[in-house]
Formats: C-alpha cells, sequence, structure tokens
C-alpha cells in the first residue's frame, strides 16, 4: 500500500482542481465576515431562504491589484462600500493551497447585482412597514406650533451638527431655541444601534423637547447604509415626537427620510425650517396682534359714536320718559283715589252691617241672659226653705244640726222642729226604726 504525506495529497487534489475546474465561475453569495487592507479577504456564505441557516461556506479574496480597481468601480456604481451582509455577484476561480487550503479568488464583481439586491431589500422593507401600519405614523404628529426646544442626534465633533446650530442661533428674526445634543455615532457598523439608543434617551424625557432632528452633514453615500435599517426605520415612524431628518445626501432618501415626519437635505436646511416655522407662527401671532388691535380700535371708535347719538338723544328722551312717567303717576293717582274711596265705601259698609248684627247679637244675648236670670231666680225661690215649709214640711234639728237619720236621735234629746209659721219644742221618749214608712209620713 502506497503511503503519501499530506502535502502530497494536498497537491494532488491542487492538481485535480486546476484541470477540472480550470475556468472562472459566476457566484452569488453573501459576505460574512470581510477585511480590506492592501488585499481584501472575505468569507462567502449562502444561507437558506427559510431559515437562514448557512448551506456553504468559502474563504475568498481579492488581490491588491485587482482590488485596487474593483473597489471604486463598485463603489462608484452602488454609492455604497462593500461590507458584511451584503449580497454581491462575482466571478471567481476556485484554489487550492498546500497550506492554506480551499479557497475563491476574485477577479471581478457585478456591481448591478449589488444594486438590484440592496433595491429589492429596500422595498421589503418599506413594503414591512406598510404592513405593521407604522410607514406614515411619524408624518402624521401634528407640528407643535411653538417648535423651540429641540433635540438633536448627531455627532458632536459632525460640521453637520455644528452649521445646524450656527444655523439655528444666529437666525436674522432673533428667535430663541433651546437645544441639546444626543450623541450618536453617524458612520460604521454602530451607527443603527447609537441612533437607536439616542433615541430612547430622547422617549424618556419626551415631554421636555418639541421636536427631534437628526443630522448627519456630509461623508461617503455607503454610510447612509445604517438608514436604511428596518429596526431604525421602525423605531422612527413610531416614535411620539416629529423627527425632522437632514443627514446631508441630496441625491437619494434614505428609509427614515420616508419615514420621518419632515425630510430636509442638508443641516442647515433643518435649522432653516425650524426658523421658518416659528417664523411664520410669529408672523400669524404679530398678524393676530394687528387683527385684534384694529377690530378693537373700530369697536371703541363705533361705540364712541353711539354713545355720542345716546347722549344727543339723552335730554329729549328724559323729558319724553318724564312725561310718560308723569302721566302714569297720574293715572296711578287716580286709580289709587278712586280705590281708596271703594275701599272706604266697602269698609264703611262692612262696619255698618257689623254694628246692626252686633246691635241684634246683643238684644239676643240680653234676652237670653234675662231669661237664664229668671230662671236662676225661680229655681232660688223653689229652694228657699220657707218655700219647703209652707208646702207641709218641717226641718228638725237636735243640738243645733239638722237630723237627717234617726239613728242620730236618742232617748232624751231636745228637738226643734220649724214649721212655716212657728216652732215646736219637744223632748225624745222613744225612738223606732221602720223601713216601711216615707220619710213624708214619719214627718
Amino acid at each position: 500500500m502506497k503511503t503519501l504525506t499530506l502535502y502530497e495529497l494536498n497537491y494532488i487534489v491542487k492538481r485535480t482542481l486546476q484541470m477540472t475546474l480550470d475556468q472562472t465561475y459566476w457566484v452569488k453569495a453573501e459576505i460574512s465576515e470581510m477585511q480590506a487592507n492592501r488585499h481584501c479577504y472575505m468569507e462567502l456564505v449562502q444561507k437558506d431562504p427559510k431559515t437562514h441557516d448557512i448551506e456553504a461556506r468559502a474563504k475568498a479574496q481579492v488581490w491588491a491589484t485587482t482590488w485596487n480597481l474593483l473597489r471604486p468601480t463598485f463603489e462608484r456604481a452602488t454609492g455604497q462600500r462593500l461590507a458584511a451582509g451584503m449580497e454581491i455577484l462575482v466571478e471567481v476561480k476556485v484554489t487550492f493551497h498546500e497550506l492554506y487550503g480551499f479557497s475563491l479568488n476574485i477577479i471581478d464583481i457585478d456591481p448591478t447585482y449589488t444594486l438590484g439586491d440592496m433595491a429589492r431589500r429596500r422595498m421589503e422593507i418599506i413594503q414591512r412597514l406598510r404592513d405593521e401600519g407604522v410607514f406614515t405614523m411619524n408624518k402624521e404628529l401634528p407640528l407643535p406650533r411653538l417648535m423651540k426646544r429641540i433635540a438633536v442626534i448627531s455627532s458632536a465633533t459632525a460640521a453637520g451638527y455644528g452649521d445646524f446650530c450656527n444655523q439655528l442661533y444666529n437666525n436674522s428674526a432673533g428667535l430663541a431655541f433651546e437645544t441639546s445634543l444626543f450623541p450618536a455615532s453617524m458612520q460604521g457598523n454602530e451607527t443603527e444601534l447609537s441612533v437607536i439608543n439616542a433615541l430612547n434617551r430622547i422617549a424618556e424625557q419626551a415631554g421636555l423637547w418639541d421636536v427631534v432632528v437628526i443630522t448627519r452633514g456630509g461623508g461617503s453615500t455607503s454610510d447612509l447604509n445604517a438608514f436604511d435599517s428596518l429596526e431604525l426605520a421602525e423605531n422612527v415612524a413610531q416614535f411620539p415626537l416629529p423627527v425632522i431628518t437632514g443627514i446631508g445626501h441630496e441625491r437619494d432618501d434614505t428609509i427614515i427620510d420616508l419615514v420621518s415626519h419632515t425630510r430636509v437635505k442638508t443641516p442647515t436646511a433643518a435649522a432653516e425650517f425650524i426658523i421658518q416655522h416659528q417664523e411664520a407662527e410669529l408672523n400669524m401671532i404679530l398678524d393676530m396682534e394687528d387683527l385684534i388691535n384694529t377690530t378693537a380700535a373700530r369697536i371703541v371708535d363705533d361705540e364712541k359714536t353711539r354713545l355720542r347719538m345716546l347722549t344727543n338723544r339723552l335730554p329729549a328722551s328724559c323729558a319724553n320718559y318724564t312725561a310718560r312717567e308723569e302721566v302714569k303717576i297720574a293715572r296711578i293717582m287716580t286709580a289709587i283715589e278712586a280705590k281708596a274711596t271703594q275701599m272706604a265705601d266697602k269698609e264703611r259698609n262692612k262696619i255698618d252691617m257689623a254694628l246692626q248684627r252686633l246691635k241684634a247679637a246683643s238684644a239676643n244675648i240680653i234676652s237670653r241672659e234675662w231669661r237664664r236670670i229668671e230662671l236662676a231666680e225661680a229655681k232660688t225661690k223653689t229652694a228657699d226653705p220657707m218655700t219647703i215649709l209652707r208646702l207641709g214640711y218641717s226641718i228638725t234639728k237636735v243640738n243645733g244640726r239638722v237630723v237627717t237619720d234617726i239613728s242620730n236621735i236618742k232617748k232624751g234629746d231636745c228637738l226643734e222642729t220649724a214649721l212655716a209659721n212657728g216652732v215646736v219644742r219637744s223632748t225624745v221618749e222613744a225612738t223606732k226604726a221602720d223601713p216601711g214608712i216615707m220619710p213624708e209620713d214619719h214627718t
């Protein structure tokens, strides 16, 4: 059995590949990793469209001579730098090295494929934002009438940020503004996350600000990739304050330009937009002030005229009013006199009738009282002891007390019996109680 060294085996593989894959191939792949200095080294991958799992992987390189030609051509055509995550169509030659193994040597790149893929991804993001119902949310927010407190997302060292502040604070109208910088990286791989974090910090104190300005200024168009991010676009579209974008790129709109409330071309234009908005509000207030002053002056003049007319009519009106009131008073006095006379006559009639009733009532009362007196007198006469005695009755007393019960008399008592025409004195010899004897017979 023949034994091979590893080098010999790799050499056989190399020769076999050179003989069987001696031509070039156009390959579609995604850049997974990339490092460029003098030469450019990449890792290319292919992913499953549904699961995004990596199905194939290969190392690739662009040698310096070729890289110096392909890089500027690609960037001029696409406006983008080659970067990880980008879909590319490359012409490659399959190579195998005994030490470094399998790799693809890139000899050409088709920028039109990348442009198409970028456009496709861009449209997919836009359509997703529309499907989520957030694409126009920020645009639908009303701009505050007082746009004075401005939160700015930019790099602290960016020239665009300085241009924005200079334009804003040195406005010819002398308008006052308050700005606060929320620093963010505006280029490179950290841009997307950095801007989102700045938006989150502003959202935590949203009540302190009227609008948000995202400004970038000049720079390579390849740095705009971060502003075509789905996550960043969702944050801008759903932000609770109006967002103004002025990222210094006049040729194309990024996705956050499309979903922001207002897109302007440059940071200076963003400042000018805010100034013009405030000037319009100021002019409207001044117009309203003029209108109020004019209207107030007209009302005052009208009232003065009306007051003069009233003053001129006042004497005649007073005289007419006085005459009318005097007539009314005379009528009222006449009516009062007639009413008083009528009431006096009526009251006199009432008094006369009352006197008549009083006389009749008095006579009746006197008559009744005389009858009562006569009856009382008759009763008194009837109750007089002498009247009773004249009827044949007598009154017996013992020791000065009238005898009403036989048990009050005992033998030997001295009795006085009063009759109508005298008194009989007697002495009791005996008593006898007889219930059958009537009081008249006993007496």
